[in-house]
């Protein structure tokens, strides 16, 4: 009976000249722009510590997912050789013929992505000399927007697949195989939009908490609670997390849970 209900999913990988995941990443960017630009507005902080903030942005997250994929979920492959080496460092791939050609990168963590972008805001406001906890409530707000666009990217690839199973509105990844699954990518965009909708809420209703760090604790906390919890529909990225009792994506997790904990225990206070 659920099996009428199967959502048969093949897109395009393309839409024109764009790739839909590259796509998505930059709607997600620029969404978090134009609202951390509108906050910074708010707050009467001048546009010449704006200007900057993207690149630091950018940098930090892209570096940060990257490096985050190579090293928690492939070192095997990246770092015990030296073509490994550099298809982690650049966007291409070595080809057996000893050739090579363009992929863009292949493998991005959202865990380094977030470790990642802290680092390229504590670099930021060492630069600007402003409040570290305002410009991560600032940041923190925003985020919901991005998180989202960025898993869309994912679904529209039929990557990150969840477990097989009988729910009514489960997806068929035709490029994975016939089977129903789980749309674990769906299931993160629709809590990552949710965390938007509450964070600006939550910041027009009490400005005050900006600049305590609780915008940001709570972010974290949201983000990787949920993270943790959705692991569970998901099937393993790499075969060695067979043997562990909790898979990568969850061990990552507790970190920033925890220190999305501290941040709103310590704002409070």
């Amino acid at each position: 009976m659920f099996s009428l209900l199967f959502i048969n999913w093949n897109p395009s990988l393309t839409i024109g000249p764009f790739r839909w995941y590259s796509l998505c990443w930059l709607i997600g960017l620029a969404l978090a722009f134009c609202v951390v630009k509108k906050l910074y507005k708010e707050q009467k902080i001048k546009d010449e510590y704006f200007d900057p903030l993207f690149i630091y942005c950018f940098l930090g997250i892209l570096i940060g997912a990257r490096l985050g994929h190579c090293l928690f979920y492939q070192p095997d492959y990246f770092l015990t050789s030296g073509k490994g080496f550099i298809e982690m460092l650049l966007p291409i791939h070595f080809l057996a013929d000893g050739g090579w050609k363009f992929t863009g990168y292949e493998g991005l963590a959202s865990h380094g992505g977030t470790l990642g972008l802290m680092i390229a805001l504590w670099l930021y406001v060492r630069k600007t000399k402003l409040s570290i906890w305002t410009v991560l409530d600032n940041i923190a707000i925003a985020t919901g927007t991005t998180a989202c666009f960025i898993r869309l990217g994912n679904l529209m690839n039929s990557e990150i697949i969840g477990k097989v199973t009988d729910v009514p509105w489960a997806f068929i990844f035709e490029r994975v195989d016939l089977m129903p699954r789980h749309p674990g990518q769906l299931y993160e965009a629709i809590a990552y939009g949710i965390l938007f909708g509450i964070m600006w809420y939550l910041h027009k209703k009490m400005p005050e908490k900006i600049g305590t760090g609780w915008y940001f604790g709570f972010c974290l906390f949201y983000i990787f609670t949920f993270r943790f919890l959705i692991e569970y529909t998901k099937e393993i990225q790499e075969a060695f997390e067979a043997t562990l009792p909790f898979d990568m994506g969850q061990i990552l997790s507790i970190p920033f849970i925890i220190l999305g904990i501290v941040c709103m225990i310590r704002a409070k206070k």
